[in-house]
């Protein structure tokens, strides 16, 4: 074996290792956050905590406005402490907050809980994706976020068989209970993930990032100026000066739809789908459906994405998405039902990762936590509105309309991320390095 297909090979172990410890991670991120969903039809036949569906999509709200808080400061925290660092708190954070969760004994200390864990969750999905971008081998960025993805959603057809198996027995808390096991998790990310070596160089950690790279025989990246408080406003900043403040205003337009769709969907699917007159049974099994739709998505979006383009895939998933969405207020045929279920997860979840993945590819790898935080902390405000606008509707006796809600938001997020793409593909590129990034995605 020659010595650059040695270290190719070395190189690609790291990469293996961080890519998998990341993924394992989020499938626990995607356990807490479908968990929720999962249980809600449990919680509302039986009224526990005299809960209604106006409340329940204000608990639904209350998960991912602690996320919206958590990703606009990830970037921020990462920057400071580390990504790993970040991470573990964020997995240390969601874990004890099911805790919480397990043990109220009122709406209100529910609630605090679901916050908590929200913002754990939503800290740790854009830290997850940073630090795989880093070391994703040359021109696979794209699929390596989409490979990291599909553990989201392996974690949501984990909820599925947990609500299924444990509520009816066991009741609802235990499966909560279960979404505190992540805590074993943390001693190992501990011994075993390695810290971004840019970070490390960054901090003027030579002799760690030195003794990293020598073990795997990596290079280590260029050493960059220490950044100041000025530093990191001004890596925010970035996003809007010259002709950067439309394009960054359109992927946070497609990221509230986007997420609003996400999560709506992600809280009101086992709900809606009874009110479309299916046993919980079966709407438990298209939560589960849906979710291994998304693993097939992450990996077919992102392999396509790394050939086409993220903006261009984004926007014809988002259109299949919002037509998908729509068939599903239609009652149809057991078998049409849970086609239609497994392409739409196929479409939306996919389509989302691909706005991050845009964002990621654009940006420098001093500035990609923070421009991939800002996106996902802006789309999570469409993220707490999701839930709160499904509870809304089923309050009203309008439950029919929150698939149709749910599309509109669709098309709204293929509109703009449509324009986004155009406006990529005009835009001169400032390096041929710059040209070859863009042309290969």
């Amino acid at each position: 074996m020659s010595s650059s297909t040695a270290l190719s090979a070395r190189g690609s172990k790291l990469a293996q290792l961080v890519i998998g410890l990341c993924w394992l991670a989020v499938l626990f991120d995607g356990l807490d956050m479908f968990i929720y969903g999962s249980v809600l039809p449990h919680l509302l036949e039986t009224k526990t905590f005299g809960i209604t569906p106006d409340k329940a999509g204000d608990l639904g709200s209350y998960a991912t406005f602690g996320m919206l808080v958590g990703a606009l400061t990830a970037g921020t925290i990462a920057d400071r402490i580390g990504r790993k660092q970040l991470m573990i708190a964020c997995v240390t954070l969601f874990s004890l907050a099911s805790g919480i969760c397990a043990i109220s004994g009122s709406l209100t200390v529910f609630g605090l809980g679901r916050t908590l864990a929200g913002i754990g969750l939503g800290g740790l999905l854009p830290t997850a994706i940073s630090m795989v971008s880093d070391y994703a081998r040359g021109g696979r960025i794209a699929i390596t976020i989409g490979v990291l993805m599909t553990a989201h959603h392996a974690g949501g057809i984990l909820s599925a068989y947990v609500a299924k198996w444990l509520v009816d027995p066991y009741g609802w808390r235990s499966a909560f209970w279960v979404c505190v096991l992540p805590l074993l998790f943390v001693p190992v990310l501990l011994k075993l993930l390695p810290e971004s070596l840019s970070f490390l160089v960054a901090k003027g950690r030579t002799e760690e990032a030195t003794a990293l790279a020598d073990r795997y025989e990596v290079e280590l990246p260029a050493v960059a100026a220490k950044k100041t408080t000025a530093d990191r406003w001004d890596a925010l900043l970035n996003l809007f000066r010259g002709g950067e403040w439309l394009q960054t205003l359109l992927y946070w337009l497609a990221s509230f739809g986007g997420l609003l769709l996400v999560y709506g969907v992600a809280t009101w699917l086992p709900t809606l789908m009874r009110t479309e007159g299916y046993e919980l049974a079966n709407a438990l099994t298209f939560v589960v459906v849906f979710n291994i739709g998304g693993i097939v998505g992450m990996l077919v979006a992102g392999r396509s994405a790394d050939r086409f383009g993220a903006p261009r895939i984004a926007a014809i998933w988002f259109a299949l998405t919002a037509a998908g969405v729509y068939l599903l207020s239609v009652h149809m045929p057991m078998g049409v039902t849970t086609l239609v279920v497994f392409l739409t997860g196929v479409f939306l979840n996919s389509a989302q990762t691909m706005i991050y993945a845009t964002v990621s590819i654009r940006s420098t790898p001093d500035n990609r936590a923070t421009a991939v935080g800002w996106t996902s902390g802006m789309g999570r405000f469409g993220a707490v509105f999701g839930p709160w606008l499904g509870g809304q509707l089923l309050a009203a006796g309008n439950g029919d309309w929150g698939f149709t809600a749910f599309a509109l938001a669709g098309v709204s997020s293929m509109v703009f991320i449509g324009i986004a793409a155009l406006r990529s593909a005009r835009q001169p590129q400032a390096s041929n390095d710059q040209e070859k990034l863009v042309a290969a995605h």
